[in-house]
């Protein structure tokens, strides 16, 4: 007869496996590689071989992690963990910290999570699924962070900026913009994107 443990007490978290981190590694690579292939190509024309090949893993383990396609481009197209990491500033330093995100990003993992909006009109009905998030989870998510008139407005203007530093950099590699230090062009173009969340301050 097998023992069985009458504790009433609460049960400690077990420590997270070697198992359980590689998976998670796993995961980031694929969403990684999806997130590549999406802002080349339409998403119609990307295949599980593809996102699997560029991963360095086989189609059926993104199949185990994922489901299918359409669950791991859901995930790819969400923008909700790219915005926790973009606006993780306090309101008066957050111009500044945004453009240093953006050209982190860019500088040190080759790719700007959110210039993957511009690319939305490849992806046919899935581009306005890409359109949807990106208002929900970053504009309007900074909307709401901002006091005064027309908050929306002026998110929606401070992301653009932002966008079109981004363009300019990772897209056009503007050779100037390249060579400048990341603290030196947060230094100019932070103000100008900081006047839209706190304007006259």
């Amino acid at each position: 007869m097998s023992a069985v443990s009458t504790s009433s007490g609460p049960r400690a978290a077990a420590p997270e496996t070697p198992a359980r981190r590689d998976a998670e590694a796993t995961k980031a690579v694929i969403l990684k590689a999806a997130r590549h292939l999406l802002a080349r190509h339409a998403h119609a024309d990307i295949t599980l071989k593809a996102v699997a090949e560029r991963a360095g893993v086989s189609a059926p383990l993104i199949l185990k992690y994922f489901g299918n396609k359409d669950a791991l481009f859901a995930r790819v197209m969400s923008f909700d963990t790219d915005a926790d990491d973009l606006l993780d500033a306090p309101l008066a330093d957050l111009g500044r910290h945004m453009v240093r995100h953006v050209l982190a990003s860019q500088r040190e993992r080759g790719a700007d999570p959110l210039l993957r909006i511009a690319f939305a009109p490849l992806h046919g009905d899935h581009g306005e699924v890409l359109r949807a998030n990106f208002r929900a989870q970053v504009t309007e998510r900074l909307a709401g962070r901002l006091t005064g008139p027309d908050a929306g407005l002026r998110a929606e203007l401070a992301v653009a900026g932002l966008l079109g530093l981004g363009v300019m950099y990772g897209i056009a590699r503007g050779p100037h913009l390249r060579e400048t230090g990341i603290d030196a062009i947060a230094d100019r173009y932070g103000p100008v994107v900081q006047e839209q969340l706190t304007p006259g301050t």
